[in-house]
């Protein structure tokens, strides 16, 4: 379930050049065949196949593709055949991929196994943790698929319930190893919230490789001991996944709040799968993806009332809103922003998980005034910006965003000389962060100031920020 397979006529892949390709998986010649055959440029095979356009360069230059999960996409992607599946060594679209004991694959968010158990995400997990410690190019070229999303959250709400999680292994897993993880995991999520998620990232990958996958893999555990340390594991796993966002690594972001889901589920968590489906929507709506972001917000809806816990009501509908602005429809936005609302005032906080303690009324305005200035009402994003700032001074991040926004709804005033000032202590903050999010919004303030680009406060700031943040590429 790609966004955009790439169309070519079942009979072409009879031809003896490609069957060539294909025996001999050459798939940078298999590539040159397909731009040949459509005339699709390497941009558009990369999107039809969920690879960057970087990759598919150096794979049409000669690399090597050696991972039965890129030889998986690209075979999806292209419509290829059961007999050029075959041919290429893979197994049929109808059938299951045959096990390999010896090899850990990763699970394909758009092809998962019929038969889809608690084992099979714990091995996808391993696989994805191994993989990024060792910076696998293949993993960080991913790209980012909205499609990527949508059977996840379909499985999430149709897959049967978990087989018992349980385990013979050899030594003991307990309490103390489960509270273990989430007291790592309350920490890196203040290090991620103080510094930015390319602080703490490689170390929260290490960290599930070298930590959590042995207690999963080979640990001993009951049933409930078992959906404890799944909940745990997802917890981080859906921070690592955050961290990943936060740091522009879309494609890996998906994968591991994929998996993060899917953890969820086999844990019986539907408070931790409605804030996951959430973190997606987050992201498919800052990726441009908004109708993606609704659905995603809506099904984290759903969870959370099924979770009975009001907050992430409240954040499901303000995830809604938000993609609802960007898709200009103002009716339905303000319509999710008073649920959020009334949400939120119903909710008891003193239930709450502690990973939910970022959500209050700062925050929530946040959002608000983020809707308001998609929908250009700027005095009211001015007004929740404002609100915003009235904030815990430890979200360092959060304060650089709410900054950057109140200074992006003063440019659109035709306040340039308020929007520097309050751009430079964004810009302050923004240096203490390692956050690809935060230095976009400084560069989408520095284009809603080029208008103005001949005031001397003007030109002072956008060169700090050029000088702080290296020139604009």
């Amino acid at each position: 379930m790609l966004l955009d397979p790439l169309r070519i006529p079942e009979d072409a892949w009879s031809h003896g050049e490609v069957l060539t390709a294909l025996a001999t998986r050459d798939i940078g010649g298999l590539f040159r065949w397909i731009t040949r055959l459509t005339g699709a440029s390497q941009s558009r095979i990369g999107a039809a196949v969920g690879l960057e356009q970087g990759y598919v360069s150096r794979i049409m230059a000669g690399r090597k593709v050696t991972s039965i999960d890129v030889l998986e996409r690209i075979a999806d992607g292209s419509r290829m055949p059961d007999q050029a599946r075959i041919t290429m060594g893979l197994a049929p679209r109808q059938a299951a991929p045959p096990a390999d004991p010896g090899r850990l694959t990763p699970g394909r968010p758009s092809e998962p196994p019929a038969n889809r158990n608690w084992q099979d995400d714990v091995r996808s997990a391993a696989e994805l943790w191994r993989g990024d410690v060792n910076r696998r190019d293949v993993l960080r070229q991913m790209a980012f698929s909205s499609a990527g999303y949508t059977l996840p959250a379909l499985r999430w709400f149709t897959a049967p319930d978990p087989a018992p999680i349980a385990q013979p292994g050899r030594s003991t897993v307990g309490q103390p190893e489960i509270d273990t993880i989430r007291a790592m995991t309350a920490t890196y999520r203040q290090l991620d919230n103080q510094y930015g998620g390319g602080h703490a990232r490689d170390t929260v990958a290490r960290y599930l490789h070298q930590e959590v996958t042995p207690l999963l893999t080979d640990g001993r555990y009951d049933h409930p001991t078992g959906q404890r340390l799944l909940s745990a594991a997802a917890e981080l796993a859906q921070l690592a996944g955050w961290q990943a966002y936060d740091t522009a690594e879309h494609g890996i972001a998906q994968r591991y709040l994929t998996l993060a889901l899917d953890f969820a589920h086999a844990a019986g968590d539907d408070g931790l799968g409605a804030e996951i489906l959430a973190a997606m929507s987050h992201q498919a709506t800052y990726l441009g993806h908004t109708a993606a972001g609704i659905d995603l917000a809506r099904a984290a809806g759903q969870t959370a009332r099924r979770a009975g816990v009001p907050v992430l009501t409240a954040e499901a509908h303000v995830m809604e809103a938000h993609a609802l602005a960007k898709a200009n429809d103002e009716r339905a936005c303000a319509a999710a922003l008073h649920q959020a609302e009334q949400a939120l005032d119903r909710a008891d906080r003193s239930a709450d998980p502690q990973w939910l303690s970022y959500f209050d009324e700062a925050y929530l305005s946040a959002k608000f005034g983020h809707c308001f200035h998609a929908l250009g009402r700027n005095t009211h994003a001015e007004r929740f910006a404002v609100r915003s700032l009235h904030m815990d001074n430890r979200y360092v991040r959060g304060r650089a965003f709410n900054l950057a926004l109140l200074a992006s709804v003063h440019a659109r005033q035709g306040e340039p000389d308020r929007a520097c000032a309050i751009g430079t202590e964004a810009l302050t903050l923004t240096t203490q962060l390692r956050s690809a999010r935060a230095v976009r919004y400084l560069r989408d303030l520095q284009t809603q100031l080029a208008p103005h680009r001949r005031l001397p406060a003007v030109r002072h700031f956008t060169g700090r920020i050029d000088a702080t943040l290296g020139p604009r590429r």
